[in-house]
């Protein structure tokens, strides 16, 4: 059965998915580039960009897993761009170029619609304005059987989460402090009551890494491991 799924999404110790002041210099708000430190050294990555080299191992193995199996992708617009309020033009194509690293249909979530956006590698933009459960549906019937990928901001998951739709969570928590900036997790009536945590690994090494936690429906319960006695945790 298909999925909606939240992948490789990183957030600091205390708790910050972006820093303060996102702005187009900083897209992910002051200090929030070192969130993504495990995936920037990730050969897969290097891959992505063009480049040689880069790390082996569980985090490449993890990033790599970003499009196994997915047909669709769900953002807010703030992942989209710094546009903020109507758009001035149809000028801002998003952050990543005219090859963005989706390959699919992309649904961008606002309350300014425009037209929808082709890009040269098979991705395409679309602009919705909808409550979560009609873009699950539209992004499900664009999968085609695929799995969906909700892809953020904290403030697009927390919408999707509050409404029962999130079948499988993988966090990586990054051995950073931001001190403010943009929580993923907040407050909602009754709890995360659906989140079952399956499995948390803590990788060692010379350089820090980050934890994994993967959840699923369910209740929530959290244990820890570390390598090599890694299992899941039902």
């Amino acid at each position: 059965m298909a999925r909606l799924r939240v992948h490789n999404f990183t957030i600091s110790l205390d708790g910050f998915a972006a820093g303060p002041r996102q702005h187009l210099e900083e897209p992910l708000g002051e200090g929030g580039l070192q969130l993504h430190e495990w995936i920037f050294q990730a050969r897969s990555m290097h891959e992505l960009q063009g480049r040689d080299g880069g790390e082996t191992g569980v985090n490449d193995d993890l990033f790599r897993a970003r499009t196994a199996g997915v047909g669709a992708t769900i953002m807010g617009r703030n992942m989209f761009g710094p546009v903020r309020g109507p758009w001035p033009d149809e000028s801002w194509r998003g952050w990543w170029g005219e090859d963005p690293p989706f390959g699919h249909d992309v649904f961008v979530l606002t309350h300014h619609l425009r037209a929808d956006l082709a890009m040269r590698n098979g991705t395409a933009f679309r602009f919705v304005d909808a409550a979560p459960h009609q873009v699950l549906d539209l992004a499900m019937r664009a999968a085609g059987g695929q799995d969906v990928v909700l892809g953020g901001g904290p403030a697009t998951i927390r919408q999707f989460l509050a409404a029962g739709l999130v079948d499988e969570m993988h966090l990586a928590i990054a051995p950073v402090l931001l001190g403010e900036g943009e929580r993923l997790f907040g407050a909602p009536a009754g709890g995360y009551h659906r989140l079952l945590v399956l499995r948390a690994d803590l990788f060692g090494g010379h350089r820090p890494r980050p934890r994994h936690p993967h959840a699923r429906d369910g209740q929530v319960r959290d244990r820890f491991c570390r390598p090599p006695h890694r299992r899941n945790l039902l």
